[in-house]
């Protein structure tokens, strides 16, 4: 099916959308319903939604054609499909937080988060799935399921995690965009593996009332989408503390705005740190080959590479910040995880009752290191201006192939966290199987402007963004 003004509709972008629902192109209705019918043919095997909100959806999607038809506009995402991880509370739907341990809540509330999505005239298609309360990367869950990396209809792989059905939905076409949280990476490994944009926005830029915490000092809400463009519309939709607050950085009203527009001719002269020789050993070389080549393209267009040791390792900011959320974590759950007569997913059993041996001594000493880290990061970051590091160390591999005790995709993750960095991952290209590699650009606090930018840059002199799934392309 493809509809007036848009090829594949389903992998079209929010903006290219937007804009061709404002100039009546197509409707909203066709754009839902065509989600709802990749929902209806896919989510089978992809396993990416935990409730669909079929009726809802086509009746708000109603709503905003007429709306538009009056010549009434809402915001830059009326009438666009987008779904939710299900760690957000949405009032009158259930919230499970990837959990059977007890029967789903009806939430009383809605999120901060969601509530700006549907001031901005979105159209909420469903909850997806997460690894069970957002505390794991490979993106499984023994308890509710692990949705289905598409890029390997063969072969279930991991799609990432935390926000795995968040990812799959949006690679699939099974929304247009959706909504996360980043604790460790959880939106950008899962965007990372499935070929998508994920956005890591600095603590407190974004909202997280409503939201159900797993680690506070590192959780942030962000994106998965298409493109930068979309993760800079999404981003001004949704920042702002508390819902009220102004956003750290200028609007980003639609796709002229000069945030973005020009965006090559603004990134000649930026520097940009790449990953130092000896963290590049630990990375699966197909992912340094295509993050290699992503930084000749944009060296090409003048931005300056640097090469400089970190102050600290990453696998020692990935230890302080494993310890931190196991001790948060515990402190969130732990009263939870310790009941016998419930199940859980017993590798996440494990990482939060981890915490229970993280003395309070301890844990003030681990906030003066995460404190101490982030002086010292930046300190290093004054000659540059951004780091541009893979986004994930390998692809996507077997969900059979997983060793739960290893957590070798926190490694590029965790530490943005920890020194509480803005980042975004963009896509940087395949691997001789055929399997996303991504990379992500790495900024300051409320930077988010800046790296967006950049990955912006690079996407208008690439094509990787624009992939889809091969098994999936009948549109």
């Amino acid at each position: 099916m493809t509809l007036p003004g848009i090829d594949l509709p389903w992998s079209a972008s929010l903006v290219d959308a937007g804009r061709a629902l404002r100039d009546r192109r197509c409707s909203s209705e066709q754009l839902v319903s065509r989600c709802l019918e990749r929902i209806e043919a896919l989510d089978g095997q992809l396993h990416a939604f935990v409730e669909v909100y079929r009726d809802e959806a086509l009746a708000t999607a109603r709503a905003m054609d007429g709306l538009f038809a009056a010549g009434v506009r809402l915001g830059p995402l009326q009438g666009l499909p987008i779904a939710v991880k299900d760690l957000f509370e949405i009032e009158g739907r259930r919230i499970t937080g990837g959990s059977i341990a007890e029967p789903p809540r009806v939430s009383t509330i809605t999120a901060a988060a969601v509530q700006r999505l549907r001031e901005a005239g979105a159209v909420i298609i469903g909850k997806t799935h997460t690894v069970e309360f957002a505390f794991g990367g490979w993106g499984t869950n023994a308890v509710m399921g692990t949705p289905w990396n598409p890029w390997d209809l063969k072969t279930h792989r991991v799609p990432g995690g935390s926000s795995s059905g968040s990812a799959v939905a949006v690679a699939a076409g099974m929304a247009m965009a959706a909504l996360g949280t980043d604790t460790g990476g959880s939106v950008r490994i899962p965007a990372g593996m499935c070929g998508l944009v994920g956005l890591k926005t600095t603590g407190g830029a974004i909202s997280r009332a409503g939201l159900l915490d797993l680690c506070p000092t590192h959780d942030t809400v962000g994106a998965l989408c298409r493109s930068a463009e979309d993760a800079a519309l999404l981003f001004d939709v949704l920042s702002g503390r508390d819902g009220h607050e102004a956003a750290p950085w200028p609007g980003h009203a639609d796709a002229t705005s000069p945030q973005l527009a020009g965006a090559l001719d603004r990134v000649r002269g930026l520097r940009a740190w790449v990953l130092p020789a000896d963290e590049r050993e630990a990375i699966e070389p197909a992912v340094l080959a295509a993050c290699d080549a992503a930084l000749d393209t944009l060296a090409a267009h003048g931005v300056q590479r640097v090469a400089a040791p970190l102050p600290q390792s990453l696998a020692r900011h990935m230890a302080i910040a494993g310890d931190l959320m196991s001790a948060e974590g515990y402190a969130q759950l732990g009263p939870l995880f310790e009941r016998e007569d419930l199940r859980f997913d017993p590798h996440v059993r494990r990482r939060v009752l981890a915490g229970r041996d993280v003395s309070a001594a301890a844990y003030l000493r681990l906030k003066r290191e995460r404190q101490l880290a982030q002086h010292a990061m930046a300190r290093a970051m004054e000659p540059v201006d951004v780091c541009m590091f893979p986004t994930n160390p390998v692809t996507a591999i077997p969900v059979a192939e997983v060793d739960e005790s290893r957590t070798p995709l926190a490694l590029l993750g965790r530490f943005v966290n920890l020194l509480d960095l803005c980042s975004v991952a963009v896509p940087v290209g395949l691997s001789p199987a055929g399997l996303p590699v991504s990379m992500q650009v790495i900024g300051r606090p409320h930077a988010e402007a800046l790296v967006l930018r950049l990955a912006h840059a690079y996407q208008q002199v690439s094509g990787w963004h624009r992939l889809t799934p091969p098994g999936l392309n009948s549109g």
